[in-house]
C-alpha cells in the first residue's frame, strides 16, 4: 500500500485554461452619480419618497379614522408598501454617504407622523365642519384623502428617471423557505455519526442552494433571532389608541387656554414625535457620542424599552390616583341613596328598620339634597324599604322597592297640602366615553320639549315626570331652547364638565319665572389629562430610540437581497404585539392599574434578554454582505491565460 495515498497538498497549483472556456466580461461602466439636495450628500430621490410617504400616511390614517370597511383594503396597500419603501429610500445612498442614511430614516419616520398628525386633525373638521346636503360631509372627508393618495402615486412616479432601481431578485421569501426546509431536512437525513458535522446547520443546504444565498440566510437567521422579544415593545406602544384613551375619559380635559377631549390626546403622539426625532439626533445622540460612549442601534433600542416601562409605570400611577377620586359602588346586598326635596318646607327622613335607622339624621330643607349618598344594606338581593316622612305636623310612611349595586334617588314633593315620594334610578357609572350626562324633573303641569342641541332632544312628562338620561358634549349651555305646548321658553344649564352627571328640576318661580335647579348626581371628573403627559413624554422617547434606530438597522444588517424581508419582519412584529394587547386583556382579568404593571414587568424582563442577546450579537459589516456580483472581478484583455484556482491531490 502507498504510503502516500491519503495524504493530501496544502499547496494551491494553477492550471492552463482556455480563452474560450471563459468568457471575457466586459468592464462595468462608470457609475454615474444621482443628484443631490442641495449640495449635501443627500439623493434627490429622497425627496420624492418622502413626499410620497407623508401623502400616502395622511391618506392612510384619514380613512381609518373615518370608516373600517376598507380596512381590509388598507391592510393589503400597506403591507405592499411599508416593507419596500423603507428599503426603497435606503437603496438611495451609497456606502460612504452611511451616515446620511441612518438620518434618512429619521426624516422618513418624521413623515410618517407629520402625516398622520395632520391628517388627524383636519379629516374631523372635513366632516363635521362642512355640511354636505344638509349634513356632515363624508364625501369630502374621504376626498381628501383619496386625492392625496393619488398625489402622492404621482409624486413617486415623478421621480422615477432619478431613482437607483436595484434589480428584482425573484421570490426571494420563498427560496429563504425552501433554503431552510432543505438544510433541516437533509440534516435530518444525514444524522448518523459517521458524517462529519458541518460548522453552521445552514451548510446542510450547500448541495443545492449557491453559498452565497446560504450566507444572506445566515445573516437574515441571525437578525430575525433578534427580533423574538420585539413584539412585546408594540404591544405597550400601541395601547396609547385604546387604554390610555379610556383613562383620559376619565379625567378632565380642561386645560385652562384649551378644552382637550380625551380621544384628542392619541394626537400628541405624532406631535411629539416631531419634536423628539430631531432633538435626539442633533443634541442627544452627539451629547452622548462626545462624552466617548459607544451608543450602538442595539442599545438604543434597549433605552427605548425601559423609556416604555417607565412611561407604563407612570401610567399605572396616574390609574391609582383616579381610582382614589371615583365615587365608590356599591356590592352585594347595598344600594346607595340620596334624598331630594322638592317641598315647600323642610322634610325629615327616617329609614324604618334597626339595621338604617341611624341613616339621614339631618332634616332636608327645601330644594336641596343629601350631602353625599347613604349606604343601605339589603338582607336580599332586592327589598322593600319604609320610610318615614316628617313634613310640618304631618308624619307620613311610605315604602318602595330597591336592587342591590344600584343608585337611587328618593324624591320628595308637593301633592296638595301634604307630600308624596318616588323612588328614582340614578345612573350607575360615568359614561364610557368621557360626555356629560344630564335629566330632568318636571314640576310643571305640561309636558316640556328640551333640545340639548341639534341633534339631541327630549320630552319630560308634567306634574314630576323625569326624563332618561341623555349624554351631552361637554360646555356652557346659557340659553338652552325649551317649549310647553303654550309657550317657548330657555334654561340657563350653566357648565356641563366631562364624566358628570346632572339632575336638573323644572320650576315656576313666581319673582325669576321658569328655572332650572341643578344638582350633580356624579361629580365631574377632578383629576387634569395634563397628568397623561409625563407617560406621552416617555413612551415617545422610547418610541424614537426604537423604532427609528430598528429600521435603520434592519436595513443595514440585511444582506442586499433581502432588504424588503427584513423590513417586513420588523413590521410583523408590531402585528405580533397587536395579538398580545388581545391576549393579555382578555384573560389577565385584572384591574387596569394591575394590567398597567404587569405590561411594564414584562417588557423589562425582555428588554433584559434582547440586551443579552445584542451583547453576544455581532453586527454585520457592509462589506460581508457584498454578493460576488458586488465585487470587481479583474479582467485581462488580449490572448493572455487566465488562470484558476485548483486543489489537487498528491
Amino acid at each position: 500500500m502507498n504510503s502516500f495515498q491519503k495524504n493530501e497538498s496544502k499547496e494551491t497549483l494553477f492550471s492552463p485554461v482556455s480563452i474560450e472556456d471563459v468568457p471575457p466580461r466586459p468592464p462595468s461602466p462608470p457609475k454615474k452619480p444621482s443628484p443631490k439636495i442641495c449640495g449635501s450628500n443627500y439623493p434627490l430621490s429622497i425627496a420624492f419618497i418622502v413626499v410620497n410617504e407623508f401623502c400616502e400616511r395622511f391618506s392612510y390614517y384619514g380613512m381609518k379614522v373615518l370608516s373600517l370597511v376598507g380596512l381590509s383594503l388598507i391592510a393589503l396597500g400597506t403591507g405592499g408598501i411599508k416593507p419596500c419603501v423603507a428599503a426603497f429610500g435606503g437603496d438611495q445612498f451609497e456606502e460612504k454617504h452611511a451616515e446620511e442614511r441612518t438620518r434618512y430614516f429619521s426624516v422618513f419616520y418624521l413623515s410618517i407622523n407629520a402625516g398622520s398628525l395632520i391628517s388627524t386633525f383636519i379629516t374631523p373638521m372635513l366632516r363635521g365642519d362642512v355640511q354636505c346636503f344638509g349634513e356632515d360631509c363624508y364625501a369630502l372627508a374621504f376626498g381628501v384623502p383619496g386625492l392625496l393618495m393619488v398625489i402622492a402615486l404621482v409624486v413617486f412616479a415623478m421621480g422615477s428617471k432619478i431613482y437607483n432601481k436595484p434589480p428584482p431578485e425573484g421570490n426571494i421569501v420563498a427560496q429563504v423557505f425552501k433554503c431552510i426546509w432543505f438544510a433541516i431536512s437533509n440534516r435530518f437525513k444525514n444524522r448518523s455519526g459517521d458524517i462529519p458535522k458541518r460548522q453552521h446547520w445552514l451548510d446542510w443546504a450547500a448541495e443545492k442552494y449557491p453559498k452565497q444565498l446560504i450566507m444572506d440566510v445566515k445573516a437574515l437567521t441571525r437578525v430575525l433571532f433578534l427580533y423574538i422579544p420585539l413584539p412585546m415593545f408594540w404591544a405597550l406602544l400601541d395601547q396609547q389608541g385604546s387604554r390610555w384613551t379610556l383613562q383620559a375619559i376619565r379625567m378632565n380635559g380642561n386645560l385652562g387656554f384649551f378644552v382637550l377631549q380625551p380621544d384628542q390626546m392619541q394626537v400628541l403622539n405624532p406631535l411629539l414625535v416631531l419634536i423628539f426625532i430631531p432633538l435626539f439626533d442633533f443634541v442627544i445622540y452627539r451629547l452622548v457620542s462626545k462624552c466617548g460612549i459607544n451608543f450602538s442601534s442595539l442599545r438604543k433600542m434597549a433605552v427605548g424599552m425601559i423609556l416604555a416601562c417607565l412611561a407604563f409605570a407612570v401610567a399605572a400611577a396616574v390609574e391609582i390616583k383616579i381610582n382614589e377620586m371615583t365615587p365608590a359602588q356599591p356590592g352585594p346586598q347595598e344600594v346607595f341613596l340620596q334624598v331630594l326635596n322638592l317641598a315647600d318646607d323642610e322634610v325629615k327622613v327616617t329609614v324604618v328598620g334597626n339595621e338604617n335607622n341611624s341613616l339621614l339624621i339631618e332634616s332636608i330643607k327645601s330644594f336641596q339634597k343629601t350631602p353625599q349618598y347613604s349606604k343601605l344594606h339589603l338582607k336580599t338581593k332586592s327589598q322593600n324599604f319604609h320610610f318615614h316622612l316628617k313634613y310640618h305636623n304631618l308624619s307620613l310612611y311610605t315604602e318602595h322597592s330597591v336592587q342591590e349595586k344600584n343608585w337611587y334617588s328618593l324624591v320628595i314633593r308637593e301633592d296638595g297640602n301634604s307630600i308624596s315620594s318616588m323612588m328614582v334610578k340614578d345612573t350607575e357609572s360615568k359614561t364610557t366615553n368621557g360626555m356629560t350626562t344630564v335629566r330632568f324633573v318636571n314640576t310643571l303641569h305640561k309636558g316640556v320639549n328640551i333640545s340639548l342641541s341639534k341633534d339631541t332632544s327630549l320630552n319630560v312628562g308634567e306634574d314630576y315626570g323625569v326624563s332618561a338620561y341623555r349624554t351631552v358634549q361637554r360646555g356652557e349651555y346659557p340659553a338652552v331652547h325649551c317649549r310647553t305646548e303654550d309657550k317657548n321658553f330657555s334654561l340657563n344649564l350653566g357648565l356641563l364638565d366631562f364624566g358628570a352627571a346632572y339632575l336638573f328640576v323644572i320650576t315656576n318661580n313666581t319673582n325669576q319665572g321658569l328655572q332650572a335647579w341643578k344638582t350633580e348626581d356624579i361629580p365631574a371628573n377632578k383629576m387634569s389629562i395634563a397628568w397623561q403627559l409625563p407617560q406621552y413624554a416617555l413612551v415617545t422617547a422610547g418610541e424614537v430610540m426604537f423604532s427609528v434606530t430598528g429600521l435603520e438597522f434592519s436595513y443595514s444588517q440585511a444582506p442586499s437581497s433581502m432588504k424588503s424581508v427584513l423590513q417586513a419582519a420588523w413590521l410583523l412584529t408590531i402585528a405580533v404585539g397587536n395579538i398580545i394587547v388581545l391576549v393579555v386583556a382578555q384573560f389577565s382579568g385584572l384591574v387596569q392599574w394591575a394590567e398597567f404593571i404587569l405590561f411594564s414587568c414584562l417588557l423589562l424582563v425582555i428588554c433584559l434578554i434582547f440586551s443579552i442577546m445584542g451583547y453576544y450579537y455581532v453586527p454585520v459589516k457592509t462589506e460581508d454582505m457584498q454578493g460576488p456580483g458586488d465585487k470587481q472581478i479583474p479582467h485581462i484583455q488580449g490572448n493572455m491565460i487566465n488562470l484558476e484556482t485548483k486543489k489537487t491531490k498528491l
